[in-house]
């Protein structure tokens, strides 16, 4: 297939949120999308950008995506979190994925991170064979641990 990947542009935002909607639904969490175009636009490409994110087009559509964001572990150093890889299901086994995967351990190295971080979920087997493959290390003795804007609040009523 005859894809490009490229950095993201604000005009991108609008395709980009239909494939967080597409992500949601396949993961059963549909309605949980709380972020919008705008959003993403102010977040991605405003004064204080937030993230950075990498699109893969195939005939002049937005079919996938790797939005990333700096982090750092005070083991390691700087390390990039890989937030989503997301590749429409018309695209998947085309190699959008693994495009879109190398782009982001380019970008990684060439910031010099020590590590690049992201989960994803067990029972989505052939993501956990796609990473495994590419030599990711799937750490399934590790629970990820969140505090949503409920658990903010209840958390400080109580301290």
């Amino acid at each position: 297939m005859d894809f490009n990947i490229r950095p993201a542009q604000e005009e991108d935002c609008a395709q980009i949120l239909e494939l967080i909607h597409e992500l949601a639904t396949f993961e059963k969490e549909g309605d949980a999308v709380e972020v919008t175009t705008d959003d993403l636009k102010r977040d991605g490409f405003g004064s204080d950008k937030l993230f950075h994110c990498f699109v893969g087009e195939y005939e002049n559509k937005v079919v996938g995506i790797a939005l990333i964001f700096p982090r750092y572990s005070t083991w390691k150093g700087p390390i990039i979190h890989l937030e989503d890889l997301i590749v429409s299901e018309k695209m998947r086994g085309s190699g959008l994925g693994t495009a879109l995967l190398n782009e982001v351990v380019k970008y990684g190295k060439k910031l010099g991170v020590k590590r690049i971080n992201w989960e994803v979920i067990d029972w989505n087997e052939p993501a956990v064979e796609f990473y495994e493959k590419k030599g990711a290390k799937v750490l399934r003795d590790w629970d990820v641990v969140q505090l949503d804007e409920v658990g903010i609040e209840n958390y400080l009523k109580n301290i």
